[in-house]
C-alpha cells in the first residue's frame, strides 16, 4: 500500500515514515511543504495521503487544502488529516464531497501505533476514521441543534461511533448489542435526518456531515 506523507517537523515526519514502513506501507514520497504535497499526490496517486493540517508556506491549513486541491483532481483520493488541535470546519471540508476515504485525527493518536495504522489502512480502504476526541468536543455542541434534537441518546451514541467511522458489526460490538439492533438504530438516524435511500448518496457520510454541521 503506497501512501504519500507531508509533515514539516523532521522528526516527527520521520518517525511517521519508520512506522508506516514498519507495518508494510510503501512510502512513496514525504514532503513538507503545500505545493510539493499537491505534486507528490498527483505524481504518484498513492493509496492513502497522510497530511498535517498546517504546513509551510502559510502554516494555516496548507496541508488540508492542498490535499482538498488533489482530491479535485483526483476524486476520491484517501485522505487522512492529522492536526494539532480539534477545528470543526477542517473536519466538515473534509468531509464534503462525500467521496473516497477520510479521516481527521488529533497528532497526539500518531503515538498509539495500533490505533494509528488501523485510522491509515480505514482510510486506504475507503472508510472515515474521526478521531474520538473530536467526534466528543462537537457533540455537545450540536445536539442541542435540529434535527439531531430529534434523535435519542442512543441514537446520538450510535452516530457518534459512525462519525469514527464503524461499521455496524463493531458499534454492536461496542456497544454490546445485536447487529439487528444497530440497523435499526441506523435507519431511524437516517429517517430523522431526512436521508432518503438513494443510489448516488452515501447517507452515512451525509448523517456525518449533519452530526458536524452547526
Amino acid at each position: 500500500m503506497r501512501v504519500v506523507l507531508a509533515e514539516d517537523l523532521a522528526l516527527l515526519r520521520e518517525g511517521l515514515v519508520s512506522m508506516l514502513e514498519a507495518h508494510g506501507f510503501e512510502i512513496a514520497a514525504a514532503v513538507d511543504n503545500g505545493p510539493s504535497l499537491i505534486k507528490a499526490l498527483l505524481d504518484h496517486r498513492p493509496d492513502v495521503a497522510v497530511v498535517d493540517v498546517r504546513l509551510p508556506p502559510s502554516f494555516t491549513d496548507e496541508g488540508l487544502q492542498a490535499a482538498l486541491e488533489a482530491r479535485r483532481q483526483v476524486p476520491g483520493l484517501p485522505v487522512l488529516v492529522l492536526s494539532q488541535y480539534v477545528e470543526q470546519l477542517y473536519a466538515r471540508e473534509l468531509l464534503a464531497d462525500g467521496t473516497g476515504g477520510i479521516g481527521y485525527l488529533l497528532k497526539d493518536r500518531v503515538f498509539d501505533a495500533a490505533q494509528f495504522i488501523d485510522s491509515v489502512r480505514r482510510v486506504a480502504a475507503g472508510g472515515t476514521a474521526m478521531d474520538p476526541e473530536v467526534i466528543s468536543r462537537l457533540v455537545a455542541r450540536t445536539t442541542r441543534e435540529q434535527p439531531l434534537a430529534r434523535l435519542t441518546p442512543r441514537e446520538l451514541e450510535v452516530l457518534e461511533l459512525m462519525a469514527q467511522g464503524r461499521s455496524n458489526a463493531a458499534i454492536a460490538q461496542q456497544l454490546v448489542v445485536t447487529e439487528r439492533a444497530i440497523s435499526k438504530h441506523t435507519a431511524n438516524i437516517f429517517d430523522k435526518l431526512g436521508l432518503a435511500v438513494s443510489d448516488d448518496d452515501n447517507r452515512r457520510v451525509l448523517a456525518v456531515l449533519a452530526y458536524l454541521n452547526r
